[in-house]
């Protein structure tokens, strides 16, 4: 064999920063086979039971190590002909000319098998290569013959090893290595059936990727075919936008600069597209000259923006998604979050708590890093007692003097703060509890404590306190008072409910004026209707129509028959009588409430059936009357708000709550009105 000499010694060779560790030792040949144009890197080893190394070699079918050109590969050190010679279209990872001594660190003796094509003979031809670790500036060829392979390539055999054992080739955690490594090469190869094999047992990217998103711009008529992954561990190479053309040929490569939030966003982004064919990235931005195009394209600019917004989003979806979720669960189980009781209330504050750290975390996850125990429970303490005041908007106040907040960072934040308001829920909830209370309370009176109850005391009080029963939005305008008081507050309302429409804005507000008192000449003005409530422009067929509620309330002892019915009829036949009263524009419902009703308003109930509405017992013109038991209304009450209820998870507690005074109407009725 020929001696030949490198331009450098053997101990600075080793002094130069060659891989400590026999994974990256290994991974600089694969990296040599990849930039020789091979598209298949085979691994091949074998060993004792014991683990002692036999063989090890690693295979490529690139274009070999042309002999010619011996001088300006092996001859050179911290220099390669990559770097000068090298297709520019191609990834090149060896640039430095050192990665072929990193064996040192395994074994001591190194030889290339290679075939090239010669293209004075036009033929292929072999010859060897040979370095050994004691004297790593001297390498060895042996003479060139013809090769009776078929195609072009290279097997690198080691040998006389000192620390690689079976073991640690055969282990998770080499061709885990070998994933992190390789794996985004590999995907961005994938097309060209780009492979690692180890011992015939493919490497597969697919391990280490979380997320796989396949996208299309279309830009100025051109198309731009993405690919986002997102790894699921740090590949050992910076997070680029990868710039492809169709023959997947990289033509260019930009930092993302998406890594700054959270340093384990691991991603890349592979762009392929026919406008790549014409392009050529620059150190600087200029205007392109002829038919090359630069990142100064205005199609390119556009680009950039679209591949921008999307890695954003996905980081953002990625930080709410997984970084927020375990920092929430560290808390918890830390116990850096408040002490919330188990009841609704304390679950929605608390998942409001939560929403709230999630989301700033999202915007910056530096507030939350780098804080020991105490200081992260005063910070969640801190914005628990915000939350949990009117005080919650201020939230983006403070925050914008502690970070630098974007646009759109600053109305996400505004957004989550004002939509999960929790004095809204909370008032809703207690909204909710209020009334099934109510109904709990009419229960007990008129079945349980029947006996003690009366109509003007307790069951009317309740009820004009709790007029809700009949309906959203009416308004209370009597009380247990007579029909010319009522008329004059029913008057009042309506021009109040005017006055209120033209301040809005709807039309001119003419002069104020004091209104005079309404008189009623006939005698049955003196009738008392226990409940008068009424709603403007309830109805859509018109548009200033109005409908009004009167509720005619009977003690637990009455039974509701044709003597009530007459009563509530003569109610609605004085009202359509009444000038004042009697347009076809206001609409009427008469209501009877009764503990029980009797077999002539079940006559009317079954009369009435083919009018489609329950408990309705007269309909003549613009008015209505119906009758209802009081369980009717229990049952309508649990229909329309049951949904709700179990979503919020309440529990009925009316016994133990009110075990003391579950006996005593009068005590009962405070807690409900």
């Amino acid at each position: 064999m020929k001696k030949n000499k490198t331009q450098i010694t053997s101990k600075s060779i080793i002094q130069s920063g060659l891989p400590n560790d026999f994974k990256k030792s290994i991974s600089e040949y694969i990296w040599n086979g990849f930039d020789a144009g091979a598209t298949e890197i085979k691994i091949y080893f074998s060993c004792s039971e014991v683990g002692t190394m036999h063989d090890f070699s690693i295979r490529d079918n690139g274009h070999g190590i042309s002999f010619n050109a011996i001088g300006e590969t092996f001859g050179y050190f911290l220099d390669s002909n990559k770097t000068r010679s090298y297709d520019h279209n191609r990834f090149v990872k060896g640039r430095k000319g050192k990665g072929r001594f990193s064996f040192q660190q395994f074994c001591a003796k190194t030889q290339w098998e290679t075939t090239f094509f010669d293209s004075k003979s036009e033929k292929l031809l072999d010859y060897t290569i040979e370095i050994t670790s004691g004297n790593l500036d001297d390498y060895k060829t042996s003479d060139q013959k013809i090769s009776s392979a078929t195609n072009s390539g290279t097997v690198v055999r080691f040998d006389a090893f000192t620390t690689l054992t079976g073991d640690l080739l055969e282990s998770e955690e080499f061709i885990k290595f070998l994933e992190i490594e390789f794996g985004w090469f590999l995907y961005l190869n994938k097309n060209k059936t780009y492979q690692i094999t180890v011992n015939d047992e493919i490497i597969n990217y697919n391990n280490i990727i979380e997320n796989n998103i396949e996208k299309q711009f279309i830009i100025d008529d051109e198309v731009f075919d993405i690919s986002f992954i997102l790894w699921n561990s740090k590949i050992n190479e910076k997070y680029y936008y990868y710039f492809l053309d169709r023959s997947l040929f990289e033509k260019g490569r930009e930092h993302t600069k998406f890594n700054n939030k959270t340093e384990d966003f691991c991603h890349s982004v592979f762009v392929v597209s026919k406008y790549f064919e014409q392009y050529s990235k620059t150190e600087n931005e200029g205007i392109s000259l002829g038919f090359e195009k630069n990142q100064s394209d205005p199609t390119h600019k556009r680009l950039m923006q679209l591949l921008n917004k999307m890695v954003s989003d996905e980081e953002k979806s990625f930080i709410r998604n997984k970084k927020a979720e375990k920092l929430i669960d560290d808390y918890k189980n830390k116990n850096i979050f408040p002490s919330f009781k188990n009841n609704q209330y304390d679950r929605l504050r608390e998942k409001d708590l939560e929403i709230v750290v999630k989301e700033l975390y999202c915007v910056n996850p530096k507030i939350f890093q780098n804080l020991n125990i105490p200081q992260s429970k005063t910070l969640v303490g801190f914005l628990n007692l915000l939350l949990d005041s009117e005080q919650r908007e201020n939230i983006l106040s403070i925050l914008e003097n502690i970070v630098e907040l974007t646009d759109e960072e600053r109305t996400e934040l505004s957004k989550v703060l004002s939509k999960t308001k929790l004095s809204n829920i909370t008032a809703l909830v207690k909204l909710l509890e209020g009334r099934k209370n109510t109904i709990s309370v009419i229960q007990r009176l008129v079945f349980d404590l029947a006996k003690f109850t009366n109509e003007r005391d307790h069951i009317q009080v309740l009820v004009e306190n709790n007029y809700w029963l009949f309906g959203e939005q009416y308004h209370l305008i009597s009380a247990d008072e007579n029909f010319e008081k009522t008329l004059n507050n029913y008057m009042f309302f309506l021009e109040e409910e005017e006055r209120l429409k033209l301040e809005k804005g709807e039309g001119s507000s003419p002069k104020r004026e004091e209104r005079k008192k309404a008189i009623i000449e006939s005698k049955e003005k003196l009738k008392r209707p226990d409940i008068f409530i009424c709603r403007k422009n309830a109805s859509q067929e018109f548009l200033d129509d109005e409908e009004n509620i009167i509720v005619e309330l009977k003690r637990p002892s009455v039974v509701v028959g044709k003597t009530q019915y007459d009563q509530i009829e003569n109610y609605i036949r004085f009202i359509v009588k009444e000038p004042k009263f009697n347009s076809d524009m206001r609409r009427w419902k008469l209501i009877l409430i009764g503990k029980e009703v009797d077999e002539y308003i079940k006559d009317q109930y079954e009369s009435h059936k083919s009018k489609g509405k329950r408990f309705l017992v007269q309909a003549v013109r613009n008015y209505e009357i119906y009758a209802y038991t009081w369980d009717d209304i229990v049952k309508t009450f649990d229909h329309r708000h049951r949904f709700l209820l179990d979503k919020i998870g309440y529990k009925d507690n009316f016994e133990q709550e009110f075990e003391s005074i579950k006996n005593n109407p009068d005590e009962l009725l405070k807690k409900v009105i």
